[in-house]
């Protein structure tokens, strides 16, 4: 038996947030880095548009990513968290939370004085986001540690 077919529900879980969240952002912030969506002052409608997209992409992959896994595994879907569950998911949140925290005071702290509309937006999304690929990261190595 694989550890794939053995892996915890909620470390599949934890994949599949942060691969949607990458096959979602990723191309979202290619295009902002690359300069697809050019200055317009705030509301500009097309940066909107593709953040909605975006947006919109990521919780369809989730919704039916869930779905899918909780019907290949309906039991352990159910099963509440236990002491390892939970210390994993402490530690995931914590390290997330300096990450966040760090990129809001960047944000909203720093580049008040040197940027305005998009590109403060798009930073805090940036950070957002990295944020949560540091806590499912984290969440996927405290399994991995485990199983190892």
């Amino acid at each position: 038996m694989s550890y794939q077919e053995t892996m915890p529900y909620r470390e599949k879980i934890a994949w599949l947030s942060m691969l949607a969240m990458l096959f979602t952002f990723g191309p979202y912030f290619t295009l902002v880095a690359s300069g697809y969506f050019p200055a317009k002052p705030m509301p500009d409608l097309h940066q909107l548009a593709g953040y909605a997209i975006t947006a919109t992409l990521q919780v369809t992959l989730l919704l039916v990513g869930h779905m899918v896994l909780r019907r290949r595994n309906p039991q352990d879907a159910k099963l509440p968290a236990d002491e390892r569950d939970i210390a994993i998911k402490q530690r995931s949140v914590t390290a997330a939370y300096y990450v966040l925290i760090t990129g809001m005071i960047l944000v909203g702290v720093v580049m008040p004085f040197t940027s305005s509309g998009w590109e403060i937006v798009n930073s805090a999304l940036f950070m957002i986001v990295f944020a949560e690929l540091v806590q499912f990261s984290m969440v996927v190595v405290g399994y991995r540690r485990q199983a190892g």
